[in-house]
């Protein structure tokens, strides 16, 4: 990935009038690719997805072949231990083609968080929560509303309570950059990635839970993040990469579902620090939205591991590579962020949402590298399916699966679309509100459109994840005038003076 920090980008040129629109018609055409023949094309596909060429790489190799962002294909998880799962989908690869995800009418959404296959709702506490439910299903309304309110409610005390967990978090940073520099090893630096989960842990607990992690077990305060981090990995390594040795990797991660029995006992923590932590919550979820106490529980706890805790812990360290030893950048963050807070006169959403540059850079980060990068959504009936240049059929019941990594970077929506711009979104700069509309990473635009709904299956946090993320990078530059980042550790920071 490249970095172009000073360079700006143009807003994109309107749409051309309707009579050239009309002339340009993309063509119709079959869908190109292959499943290839049973068990050998998903085997064979899986090993390039994971083995040979990487996802990346997979999908960009086939579009090249088929000379087409929509295509026939398969994706992991496949033989030989995956009873049931289908991995036949069709690829949309362009942000047009990409966007039929977003419509409800026609795509479906159960049971398809990643892809065909499912872990076993045991790792849900028997249910299935939100993230499985489709849109016509009544509990995901139910659901749905909770989580939008479960965020309204945290708004007051979402600041204070992520800034004192900050504290926490860089204060330990700094001791421990302060002890291998004393320590005469001839450097000094310290890994954030532990530290940045007990701060994510301690913070969203508090307001996404309302629970203090400080009045919970020693067990879950000094643990809960390492509980959570097995309990996310349990699920989903069949479907990911980690960059372990080949073969061993497709051997004993990929080639079957984990069970649920080693994490157990974890889980069943987890759930009972919710139930004795989060009873105000638990309660609202009772009178106010009708779910059960167990339902509330078991879906809070998916809330705040997979969606909040997962998310942040992929976001903050690619927010944290990005800024890298970057100088030039970091004066221009550093500037903006003291400008506003001085005129705001303090650490707020409002003077954070005055910060354009900030925000461009977060979201050049979430266009990136999305937390999420797959999309999968079912064809609920037979429709047609537009790229940028043709139009497909797509058959009732069809997997489609979209891959963001390669989406965001589409040509003909961002200029430079490989390069990592961090003004690209700023109004003054770059493309602004224009551009957003394309900004995917929330499974939905980042503009535009209805917002989180109970009729829709964006995230809840469309607004809230970068209002957050652009929040720990102010405070960062209202404490520090320089931050060194390098291989996943803090190497120096020079406080602000």
């Amino acid at each position: 990935m490249m970095m172009k920090s000073l360079a700006s980008v143009a807003p994109l040129t309107p749409p051309p009038p309707p009579s050239q629109a009309a002339a340009a018609a993309p063509r119709r055409v079959e869908i190109p690719g292959s499943h290839g023949w049973p068990v050998i094309g998903p085997l064979s596909d899986r090993l390039d997805y994971f083995w040979f060429e990487g996802p990346n790489r997979f999908f960009e190799k086939r579009i090249e072949k088929y000379k087409s962002t929509v295509f026939r294909t398969n994706v992991p998880p496949a033989f030989p231990f995956f009873a049931g799962v289908n991995p036949n989908v069709v690829a949309v690869l362009d942000v047009k083609s990409f966007s039929h995800l977003f419509d409800m009418e026609i795509v479906e959404k159960a049971n398809v968080l990643v892809g065909d296959f499912m872990p076993d709702v045991s790792f849900t506490g028997g249910l299935r929560v939100c993230a499985y439910l489709d849109t016509s299903e009544p509990k995901h309304a139910q659901v749905k509303d909770f989580s939008l309110d479960i965020l309204k409610r945290s708004s007051k005390t979402w600041i204070p309570s992520m800034v004192t967990s900050l504290d926490a978090m860089l204060d330990s940073v700094e001791a421990k950059i302060s002890t291998t520099a004393a320590g005469g090893s001839g450097g000094s630096s310290a890994s954030y990635f532990i530290p940045l989960q007990q701060f994510l842990f301690s913070f969203l607990s508090r307001t996404l839970l309302g629970a203090d992690t400080s009045a919970a077990s020693p067990e879950i305060q000094n643990s809960g993040h390492v509980m959570i981090d097995k309990w996310l990995a349990f699920q989903l390594l069949p479907t990911i990469s980690i960059n372990l040795i080949q073969p061993l990797e497709e051997i004993f991660l990929h080639s079957f579902a984990f069970p649920f029995w080693p994490i157990k006992s974890d889980y069943q923590k987890l759930v009972n620090f919710i139930e004795n932590e989060a009873k105000e919550t638990l309660e609202i979820a009772q009178r106010d939205f009708g779910l059960t106490k167990e339902e509330a529980a078991h879906n809070l706890l998916f809330i705040l591991g997979f969606n909040a805790f997962g998310g942040f812990s992929i976001l903050l360290p690619n927010l944290l590579t990005n800024l890298g030893n970057n100088k030039e950048l970091q004066e221009q963050l550093r500037k903006e962020v003291r400008e506003k807070l001085t005129a705001a006169d303090g650490l707020s959403f409002d003077s954070v949402k005055q910060m354009d540059l900030v925000n461009s850079f977060v979201y050049e980060t979430l266009r990136m590298k999305p937390p999420v990068p797959c999309q999968f959504g079912r064809a609920r009936k037979d429709f047609d399916l537009s790229s940028h240049d043709a139009v497909y059929k797509v058959k009732k019941g069809e997997l489609l699966c979209g891959y963001q990594p390669i989406v965001m970077r589409d040509s003909r929506i961002f200029e430079k679309a490989d390069e990592f711009v961090f003004d690209r979104f700023s109004k003054e700069r770059g493309g602004g509100e224009e551009l957003l509309k394309y900004l995917f990473w929330s499974n939905g635009p980042q503009r535009g459109g209805s917002g989180p709904s109970a009729g829709n299956k964006q995230c809840s946090g469309r607004d809230m994840v970068p209002l957050t993320a652009a929040v720990f990078l102010a405070y960062l530059f209202r404490r520090y005038d320089e931050i060194e980042v390098s291989s996943g550790s803090i190497t120096a920071l020079k406080k602000a003076e």
